[in-house]
């Protein structure tokens, strides 16, 4: 049985983006390997072994093209509201909290936030399916 490990994102601002994904998911530098044309380095926590792979080719000043096929990744927190209010403190413009309800029940609480390089993350309440 296949087991996700990562995703990869590629960025511009490599200190800027650790500094994000620090600040923001509480995500820290769990790996870095420095290649004469690229950096990979891995972030993580403690709540999953599932990384984010920030890949920095060296020398490109162009934005990444991200299409109209990236949808988004998604994390989990206790407390979606908790969160927003903390991450919109830290200057990083969340949007609005938002819920679906299904069958007259709760189905989700989140929101979403941007990467500097303009990924999207979808940051949802632990709540039913999502743990």
């Amino acid at each position: 049985m296949a087991k996700a490990i990562h995703s990869m994102i590629r960025v511009l601002d490599l200190d800027r983006s650790i500094e994000f994904y620090r600040d923001a998911l509480h995500l820290e530098v769990a790996a870095r390997f420095d290649f004469d044309d690229f950096t990979l380095v891995y972030l993580r926590n403690a709540e999953a072994d599932f990384e984010i792979e920030l890949t920095l080719n060296k020398g490109r000043t162009e934005p990444y093209q991200l299409g109209d096929g990236y949808g988004h990744i998604a994390v989990a927190v206790d407390d979606a509201r908790a969160d927003r209010e903390r991450i919109a403190a830290l200057g990083l413009k969340p949007g609005d909290v938002k819920e679906f309800h299904r069958d007259g029940s709760l189905m989700a609480r989140f929101f979403f936030i941007q990467d500097p390089d303009g990924y999207k993350i979808e940051v949802l309440e632990k709540h039913g399916r999502y743990q």
